[in-house]
């Protein structure tokens, strides 16, 4: 009796022990499925709001063929979607589209999912593909914070001559020390004015530092930034700016993008599966900044205008920053504009302005970061509207006079993902196209399919039996591998890490080698089978852990450090060394034990 309860207490672990490595093999392997089915890209075409319908199947196929584009399927729901027989084609069929279906329709490019329904409805997806297998657009972008700091420092001299007026503050002076300082100038007399506007100022501008000294008999107090304030400020500077391009990937349909810091003030975005590169460097590259002013012909600021030189205020009644969403559209003459609508601060300050200045006009200035011919940034700013106040207004309104349509679409984009402080510059960029992204894929698991039959033939040959179950521990671990690498969200596959594929293939090799050249000593020593194996995979775990934890510490530095393919390597090979243990010892043990103790069972 005691026998066979000692028995059935060691046969239930074993047996949930095994369980638990089929469960986890089938799972990782249903999340793999989706790999099998590749996404097809599609043309979406969209209704404008002012549109009554969109044009027929018919029409649309004729004017694709007439420009010589070959439709494999269109759908005739609402959005139609349009798929091609060459589907690396798809961006200069969305030109022509867009440039046809301008007053009825968007037309944007999309990746429509092939995988069952059922895995779909299970949230599976396949693995992301890099800029080097996908094709797609590579930016490097430069954010010039010490612009930023500039514009900074005039936006809080301005604030401060309007708050000075605000409140009657006499005797104070403000001049603009250096780029990134500003000093208050008070006589004696003016000194309780000037802690008072240095107090308003100091609450309103974070990490702001101040120095007051008299000079003669003037008072003289300097606003500026500290090293400490700097940093704080650089780094506000860089999350809004990394903030405003992923709003503005965003609206141009790019789910896959990877927008990162790199370095100090450089950001990196990918764009896999991009096709229309001119399009996402106007977007993305764009520094544009809205601000709404009141005219002032004697002492105001001079801005071009479309027929001369206009006078504005310098400070702003409100600016981009106080805009909630925008959308382009239409008016009832059939001109392009602007619909805005103002967050309620925004909507206060229009309230108050529209007010106080029924009849007189507003200007819209449109100003941008452009490099001249010197390669140094400057600012440049043009009035692309004046239109005069009818009616008080809140916090929806519209800017007309735009020109173009495509010109209100990017306004109306530019507006809802945000504007940027910081002037950018596009230091590199790449482009991959679709083509050879394919002929990377097919090179690349090309060398994976020789790779890992190579292996398997030579552990067949080498191990006989004990080659067997390597070989299906070998098919499991890639089967584990891509499995993990499709459910973790965040992890891309690029070229090098199809090699860190290959990689982790001769990795967990390596523990099988280990382990079996163990048993085969312990067997030559006299052990039986199934102690042997026993001894082998216990003395062999000690060098598994050692050899994989120096190259998991090696991998985990380098996706610290390293951007694009380097940190796509880096990803897939510290998966893989997770999946050739768990497969080289774990399943591999399994499997041996079961084949060992069948084999045994059945010759008794």
């Amino acid at each position: 009796m005691n026998r066979k309860t000692n028995a059935a207490r060691t046969v239930w672990p074993a047996r949930l022990k095994r369980l638990l490595v089929v469960a986890v093999i089938l799972v990782l392997g249903l999340c793999a499925m989706p790999n099998l089915y590749q996404n097809k890209t599609q043309l979406s075409i969209s209704a404008l709001p002012q549109a009554q319908t969109l044009p027929s199947p018919d029409t649309l196929v004729h004017l694709l063929q007439s420009h010589g584009f070959s439709v494999a399927q269109i759908g005739s729901g609402e959005p139609t979607l349009v798929t091609l027989t060459s589907q690396t084609a798809s961006a200069s069929a969305q030109a022509v589209l867009a440039e046809a279906l301008r007053d009825q329709a968007t037309v944007k490019v999309v990746e429509q999912a092939t995988a069952p329904y059922w895995l779909q409805r299970l949230g599976l997806s396949p693995i992301k593909l890099g800029l080097d297998l996908n094709g797609g657009v590579l930016f490097v972008l430069k954010v010039d914070t010490d612009k930023a700091l500039e514009k900074r420092m005039e936006n809080i001299a301005l604030e401060a001559k309007s708050q000075r007026i605000r409140d009657k503050l006499k005797g104070v002076r403000i001049e603009r020390s250096s780029v990134a300082g500003l000093e208050l100038v008070a006589l004696p007399q003016g000194a309780a004015a000037l802690q008072q506007l240095q107090t308003t100022l100091l609450a309103q501008f974070q990490h702001l530092s101040v120095q007051t000294h008299k000079h003669g008999n003037l008072l003289r107090a300097t606003l500026s930034y500290d090293e400490a304030g700097k940093a704080a400020f650089e780094k506000q500077t860089m999350t809004q700016a990394l903030t405003t391009l992923r709003s503005r990937i965003e609206e141009l349909g790019i789910t896959e993008a990877v927008t990162q810091r790199q370095g100090a003030n450089y950001i990196r975005i990918e764009l896999p599966g991009v096709q229309d590169p001119a399009a996402a460097k106007r977007i993305i590259g764009a520094t544009a900044q809205l601000s709404f002013h009141a005219l002032q012909e004697f002492g105001g600021k001079r801005v071009k205008a479309e027929h001369g030189i206009v006078g504005l205020d310098p400070l702003a009644i409100f600016t981009g920053a106080d805009i909630d969403s925008a959308q382009a559209g239409r008016d009832e003459y059939g001109k392009p504009l602007v619909q805005l609508f103002l967050s309620s601060r925004g909507g206060d300050k229009m309230l108050r302005f529209s007010r106080a200045n029924v009849g007189e006009p507003m200007a819209t200035m449109y100003s941008e970061y452009i490099a001249d011919s010197r390669g140094d940034i400057r600012q440049s700013s043009q009035v692309i509207s004046v239109a005069t106040i009818q009616q008080v207004l809140g916090q929806r309104f519209s800017i007309t006079n735009l020109g173009s349509w495509q010109k209100a679409q990017d306004l109306a984009l530019l507006l809802r993902a945000g504007s940027l402080d910081a002037p950018l510059t596009i230091v590199t960029e790449r482009t991959i196209g679709p083509n050879l992204g394919a002929q990377n894929i097919a090179s690349g698991f090309g060398a994976l399919a020789l790779g890992l039959s190579l292996t398997l033939g030579f552990m067949l040959l080498w191990y006989r039996k004990l080659g067997v179950i390597a070989c299906m521990a070998l098919v499991a671990n890639l089967v584990c591998l891509v499995g993990l690498m499709s459910l973790l969200p965040g992890v891309v596959l690029t070229l090098p890490g199809i090699a860190g594929l290959v990689l982790t293939i001769g990795m967990a090799v390596d523990t099988n080698v280990i382990i079996f050249e163990r048993i085969k000593e312990e067997r030559r020593q006299g052990s039986s089978m199934r102690a042997a194996l026993q001894r082998g995979y216990q003395q062999a775990q000690s060098s598994i852990i050692d050899a994989n934890l120096t190259t998991m510490i090696t991998a985990l530095v380098l996706m610290s450090i390293g951007y694009g393919p380097v940190k796509g390597f880096a990803i897939t090979l510290a998966l893989g060394i997770i999946t050739s243990m768990f497969c080289g010892v774990v399943v591999s043990g399994q499997l041996s034990q079961w084949f060992y103790r069948t084999k045994s069972a059945k010759g008794a």
